[in-house]
């Protein structure tokens, strides 16, 4: 790994539990294990280094979602699933310490600084784009109803489940990701009208 990727891994560690004000400068080269100078030849300052790794969350949060929207033995309603599923499967096996770092950082910095909230908003952006796209398969195939509106169901969808994350991380328990999957796929998106022949 090269230093710069072991810098924006060593601080979304540390960044994902404490948040982005709180994390310091000399506790990433610690963790990092390399010295000022390297962090100051990649990143211009701390700001800069947050950007940064907005992009490095944004990706990894796109790697793994990919891995069921790239399997081709689930329906695109199942995909979308199964996401959620893992998220929450995930944020279960860290103790419920974390959540989502697009979420987190949009709480901390969307309303301090106007960098951090463009570059969020971007992630968002693109994060609903996947889902809709995939909503409209869904309901291509029949599995979902031809009156929903997809930019709006995909724009519900991911702001209940950020409002879900928030309520696991205050209650260490998985119950709110049960009533999302629930209410989301199998109320909300459920077929009210004959399904086409």
């Amino acid at each position: 790994m090269d230093t710069k990727s072991r810098i924006l891994k060593a601080g979304a560690k540390i960044v994902l539990q404490k948040g982005f004000y709180d994390t310091g400068l000399t506790e990433i080269l610690k963790a990092a294990d390399v010295p000022k100078g390297s962090f100051y030849f990649y990143f211009k300052n701390k700001e800069d280094f947050g950007l940064q790794l907005i992009d490095t969350f944004a990706d990894y949060l796109k790697n793994g979602a990919d891995t069921f929207y790239e399997d081709q033995s689930l329906s695109p309603l199942a995909k979308i699933r199964r996401i959620f599923k893992w998220q929450a499967e995930s944020f279960l096996k860290s103790d419920f310490k974390g959540g989502c770092p697009i979420g987190n950082l949009s709480l901390e910095m969307g309303d301090r600084n106007a960098l951090f909230r463009k570059k969020l908003n971007t992630v968002f952006a693109d994060m609903k784009k996947r889902l809709a796209a995939h909503l409209e398969q869904a309901q291509h195939q029949g599995e979902i109803a031809d009156s929903l509106n997809i930019a709006e169901v995909a724009d519900f969808i991911l702001s209940s489940w950020q409002g879900a994350l928030m309520q696991m991380k205050i209650t260490k328990s998985i119950t709110a990701h049960q009533v999302f999957d629930r209410m989301i796929f199998e109320r909300f998106l459920k077929r009210q009208d004959p399904v086409r022949t």
